[in-house]
């Protein structure tokens, strides 16, 4: 690449480092960027970059699939019931394990190979994340998921903490009940809780698919609630989509400025997304 077109994208890039100066990022990290070697390396590039240009971001990560892996490699059936895990007590401690002992960890790693400081928490630190118990229905039938949480409250204060002391939070899933039972939570309803909670400026979504897709599987750009409800309505939204799309509107009424989904597979996504004009995915907006 020419010097002068170098200088020209760090140029595009200005409005925007000072448009987000000071300003909180979350970030769902999900999908293939958790798996593929250089995709990970990539990411967290991106987000140590966006620390050091003064913006906060804050990483929520899933796991479903390294769940599953330690699942089978230690003999244990699962099932899911409306795209969520059946959850007992030992599916409960192989998950906590995972997702806090294993994945939590790792990308504290990653992200401090790529130069910057990262504070590995979950819900159940400082009281984060409290959660009721998730009851689903599937055919007029009322279903206990077992230990599978959805968010009640979020405490913000240990990731405010982490951010004034110039470290990247990563939070797995996991919170606590009242009566100090912990629970595993969709990733996605997390980052958008604490999105809201920590009235971010931007929620982003990295997924496996460019954005959301209109019936003729073209990419919308921009989706206003009420194209989301009618797009699940009619089933041109559904799977794993939906519960991105849900916690997409919780953030946004809980007062996140804006929410977008975009392709975690395309090197550097979170930068194209965050420092250019044009942008990539879908941006989900109120009205």
């Amino acid at each position: 690449m020419e010097p002068l077109a170098k200088a020209e994208i760090l140029i595009e890039a200005l409005p925007y480092i000072k448009k987000f100066y000071g300003k909180t990022v979350v970030i769902k990290y999900g999908g293939h960027a958790m798996t593929d070697p250089d995709l990970k390396d990539k990411v967290m590039m991106d987000i140590v970059l966006m620390k050091y240009v003064g913006i906060n971001p804050v990483i929520v990560h899933g796991g479903g699939p390294e769940i599953n892996y330690w699942l089978e490699k230690t003999g244990q059936e699962y099932n899911f019931v409306n795209g969520m895990r059946v959850t007992d007590e030992k599916t409960m401690e192989i998950a906590q394990m995972v997702l806090v002992g294993k994945i939590n960890k790792e990308i504290v790693g990653l992200v401090q190979k790529n130069g910057g400081k990262a504070l590995g928490l979950s819900g159940i630190d400082g009281d984060m994340i409290k959660v009721n118990k998730k009851l689903v229905e599937k055919d007029g039938v009322e279903i206990d998921l077992g230990f599978v949480g959805e968010v009640d409250h979020i405490n913000p204060q240990l990731i405010y903490s982490a951010i004034e002391q110039g470290h990247i939070p990563v939070i797995a899933p996991i919170g606590t009940n009242g009566d100090g039972d912990v629970y595993n939570i969709n990733a996605d309803y997390v980052a958008g809780s604490i999105a809201g909670a920590l009235e971010a400026d931007k929620l982003v979504l990295l997924t496996d698919v460019e954005g959301v897709l209109d019936s003729k599987g073209e990419l919308v750009s921009a989706l206003s609630f009420k194209e989301a409800r009618h797009f699940m309505e009619t089933g041109v939204i559904d799977g794993g989509m939906i519960p991105k799309i849900e916690c997409c509107m919780e953030a946004l009424l809980g007062g996140v400025k804006t929410v977008h989904i975009i392709n975690g597979r395309l090197p550097h996504a979170l930068l194209l997304e965050v420092f250019t004009d044009k942008g990539v995915g879908t941006m989900v907006i109120k009205e």
